[in-house]
C-alpha cells in the first residue's frame, strides 16, 4: 500500500456518465468514484450491485476511485 491512501471496500449503487459511479461503503458513507487507469485501458466491466475496492486520499473523503472489482 502506497503512503497516504486509503482502500476501502463498498458496493456500486449508481452508474453516471464518463465512468463515475456512486458507491456505498462497508461503513456507511456513500462517495463519488471514477474508474482507475488500469480498469480502462483493460475495459473491466463494473455493475451495479458490484462489489469494488476503493482507493482515497486522506484529504477529500467525498471522492475516491475504484481500483479493484471482486472480492
Amino acid at each position: 500500500m502506497q503512503k497516504g491512501k486509503i482502500l476501502k471496500k463498498g458496493i456500486i449503487t449508481e452508474a453516471l456518465p464518463n465512468a463515475h459511479f456512486r458507491v456505498r461503503l462497508d461503513d456507511g458513507n456513500e462517495i463519488l468514484c471514477h474508474l482507475a487507469g488500469k480498469m480502462r485501458m483493460y475495459k473491466i466491466k463494473v455493475l451495479l450491485g458490484d462489489r469494488v475496492t476503493v482507493e482515497m486520499t486522506p484529504y477529500d473523503d467525498k471522492r475516491g476511485r475504484i481500483i479493484y472489482r471482486g472480492e
